[in-house]
């Protein structure tokens, strides 16, 4: 902890800026691959990642949901074909 306020106590705000920047990437990570995989809920999983972020169980959980859109229906429909 004490490293994390000698940090923020600093005069580095470049530094501050790049950490801001890499925690906000993260925080919406799901919602940024959503919009390759799961794009019709993009704007729902975005809105998920603002609460998710104070939890990893949930922030995993809309990682899974923002990966796996395209996925299950892809499965889904080879499944029903081979029936």
């Amino acid at each position: 902890m004490e490293y994390i306020d000698s940090i923020l106590a600093s005069d580095n705000y470049a530094f501050i800026g790049f950490l801001l920047v890499g925690v906000l990437i993260l925080w919406f990570l799901p919602a940024l691959l959503a919009l390759a995989f799961n794009r019709k809920q993009f704007k729902y999983i975005l809105l998920a990642c603002i609460p998710a972020g104070f939890s990893l169980i949930a922030w995993g959980g809309v990682m899974v949901w923002a990966t796996t859109g395209k996925a299950i229906g892809k499965y889904a429909n080879k499944a029903s074909s081979e029936n």
